[in-house]
C-alpha cells in the first residue's frame, strides 16, 4: 500500500518530539502555527512547502549527536527539554549548561567536568551544532527533499541578533522560513505550559534577540487568532491536510526513505551504527529461507530498517551506560518498541510494519517486552525479526560487553531456543541466512512437493487449469493430475478447502 511522503515524515517528527523531551505531536502543532504565520507574511506555495518539511525535520540532526551530548550533559533529552525555557545567550545560557554538565556524576567528578566545560565547552557546542546542521541536511536529501529545505535546516540555531551558531548569521540574512520555524516551535512549548498570555510574554522578551522583531509583532498582535484551537484539535489529520501536494511512496522509493530513517535512528549511539540495515537484510533472507511470500518478506525487511525508531525516546544516559541499569532505566529502555509501534501505526500503509516493530523484543515464554506477549500471540514474522535482531545485537559491542564472534552469537541464539524464549524454526532460518548453518531441503506440509505447492498457490488465487498450464509451460492434463494429487494429500475436495489448507499451513 503506497504512503504519502508527508505521512512518513510526520511519523518521524513524532520520534523527534520524544528526543526533544516534548510530548508527541509537538512538531506537528508548531508546524501548523508556522504555516499560519507564513500565510500572514504572504509566503508563496514553494516557500510554504519548504517551511512545512523543514519544520518537521528541524531537530533530526540532534539525535545523531546524542552520544556526545549525553557525555557532556548526562541526559541528552533533559538538556534539550530545558533548552526552550530560556533565551539561549549570555549568563542564563551558561547557567543552564553548567546545571546539566556532569549532572549524574559524584561531586568531585562533577566539579572536574564543569571546569573542563568552562575551558572547552563553547567549542564543543559549536562542533555539535555544526554536526547537527550537516546531519539534518543529509537526511533531508536522503528522503527526497530539495535544497531549499536543506538550506533552512542549516540555519536552525541561528539568531536574529547574530549570536547564534554555527555561522553567526544575523537579521534578514537568516532565511524567513527558519525565522518562522524557530518562533513557532518555541511558542508551542510555552503555549502548552503557560497559555496564550505566557507565550506572548516570552516572545516579547526575546524580541530582537532570538526572534525577528516583525514576526514577533505579527504574532503578538494576532496571538489569539493564530493559536486558536491549536491545542484542542488532533494535529495529525490537520498537518497532513496542510501538506504540500506530495508524491506517493511505494516500492524502492519507500524503501529508500525507511532505510534512511533507520540509519539515522542507529546514529543515536555509536554502538548501534549500521544495526538496522543488518537486521533488515538478515530478517528478509531468513523469511525467504522459511518460505514466506514476497509481500511478507518485504514487510520484514521494512520493519528491520525502522525497528529501533523508538530508541530516540530514550536518553543516551541509558543506552550508553556502562554499569548496571537501575529499575527506572530498564523501564525506560523497555518502552522503545512500544514507542516505535505507536509512531509508525499512525501511517495506514505502515501498520503491518508497526506490528512487527512493536514486538521485536517479545519472547515465546512471555518474558519479553513491552507487553509480555507469549507463544500464542506471536506469528512467524514476529519470531524471525526477534531472532534476527538478537543475533545482530550479539555480534555488536555494547557499553557493558564486547561483541561476540559469529559462532558465539549462534551459540547464544541457540541457548535462547533451549530456554524457550526464541522460536527454533525462526532461529534456524536466521542462522542459515547468516551462513552459520547449511541450507536444508524444505519439507512442505502434507508431503506436497515444491511443484505442487507452486500449483496450489496459483489455484488459491483463482487461476484456471489453462492459466496455470500456460504459465508453467505444461499441459492442462498434467495440471489436472497435479491438482488431484494435491487434493488427495491435503484432504481437500475443492478450491475453497485447498485454499483454507494453504493459508493455515503457510503455503
Amino acid at each position: 500500500m503506497p504512503v504519502r511522503r508527508c505521512e512518513i515524515l510526520a511519523a518521524l517528527s513524532l520520534a523527534i518530539d520524544l528526543g526533544l523531551g516534548q510530548p508527541m505531536e509537538h512538531m506537528l502543532r508548531s508546524c501548523l502555527l508556522a504555516l499560519r504565520i507564513a500565510d500572514r507574511t504572504n509566503a508563496n506555495p514553494a516557500e510554504r512547502g519548504s517551511i512545512y518539511y523543514a519544520h518537521l525535520l528541524a531537530w533530526i540532526g540532534c539525535h545523531a549527536d546524542s552520544f556526545e551530548l549525553a557525555a557532556m550533559f548526562s541526559d541528552d533529552i533533559a538538556f534539550r527539554a530545558d533548552y526552550y525555557t530560556i533565551d539561549q545567550r549570555g549568563l542564563p545560557m551558561y547557567k543552564s549548561f553548567f546545571s546539566h554538565t556532569g549532572a549524574a556524576l559524584p561531586p568531585v567528578q562533577q566539579a572536574i567536568s564543569r571546569t573542563r566545560f568552562a575551558l572547552t565547552g563553547r567549542g564543543a557546542v559549536q562542533n555539535l551544532i555544526r554536526s547537527h546542521c550537516t546531519s539534518a541536511g543529509e537526511l533531508a536529501r536522503r528522503v527526497g527533499l530539495d535544497e531549499n529545505v536543506c538550506a533552512l535546516l542549516t540555519n536552525t540555531f541561528e539568531r536574529w541578533d547574530g549570536k547564534g551558531l554555527p555561522e553567526g548569521r544575523k537579521g534578514p540574512d537568516i532565511p524567513l522560513g527558519t525565522r518562522i520555524t524557530n518562533l513557532a516551535e518555541t511558542i508551542e512549548v510555552f503555549l502548552r505550559a503557560a497559555g496564550v498570555q505566557g507565550a506572548v510574554e516570552m516572545v516579547r522578551k526575546r524580541r530582537g534577540t532570538q526572534f525577528d522583531p516583525e514576526l514577533t509583532d505579527l504574532f503578538c498582535a494576532n496571538a489569539v487568532e493564530l493559536t486558536d484551537g491549536l491545542l484542542d484539535q488532533d494535529p495529525w489529520p490537520a498537518a497532513l491536510a496542510a501538506a504540500p501536494e506530495g508524491d506517493l511512496l511505494a516500492g524502492t522509493e519507500l524503501d529508500a526513505v525507511l532505510r534512511a530513517i533507520g540509519d539515522f535512528a542507529d546514529l543515536k549511539s555509536p554502538y548501534t551504527t549500521g544495526h538496522s540495515r543488518e537486521v533488515a537484510s538478515l530478517a528478509a533472507e531468513a523469511g525467504r529461507e522459511h518460505g514466506l511470500a514476497p509481500d511478507g518478506i518485504a514487510v520484514l525487511r521494512r520493519a528491520g530498517w525502522v525497528h529501533d525508531i523508538g530508541r530516540m525516546g530514550v536518553s543516551n544516559g541509558v543506552w550508553d551506560k556502562k554499569g548496571e541499569l537501575s529499575q527506572r532505566d530498564t523501564e525506560h529502555l523497555q518502552m522503545h518498541p512500544y514507542l516505535g509501534e505507536r509512531i509508525l501505526s499512525r501511517v495506514p500503509g505502515m501498520r503491518s510494519v508497526a506490528e512487527l516493530v512493536g514486538s521485536h523484543h517479545e519472547r515465546l515464554d512471555g518474558s519479553g517486552y513491552p507487553r509480555g506477549l507469549g507463544e500464542q500471540s506471536l506469528n512467524i514474522s514476529q519470531r524471525i525479526l526477534a531472532a534476527a535482531d538478537s543475533y545482530r545485537t550479539y555480534l555488536e559491542p555494547r557499553p557493558h560487553r564486547a561483541a561476540l564472534s559469529p559462532d558465539g552469537g549462534a551459540e547464544r541464539l541457540l541457548a535462547e531456543v533451549a530456554a524457550g524464549r526464541l522460536d527454533g524454526a525462526a532461529v534456524d532460518a536466521v542462522l542459515v541466512a547468516a551462513g552459520q548453518r547449511r541450507r536444508r531441503p524444505r519439507v512442505l506440509p502434507g508431503g506436497v512437493t515444491p511443484r505442487e505447492a507452486e500449483i496450489l498457490k496459483m489455484l488459491c488465487h483463482g487461476m484456471s487449469t489453462a492459466d496455470i498450464a500456460g504459465i508453467l509451460f505444461i499441459s492442462p492434463k498434467t495440471v489436472r493430475n497435479h491438482v488431484e494429487h494435491i487434493y488427495l494429500k491435503i484432504g481437500a475436495s475443492n478450491r475453497v478447502g485447498a485454499t483454507l489448507y494453504a493459508v493455515e499451513h503457510g503455503l
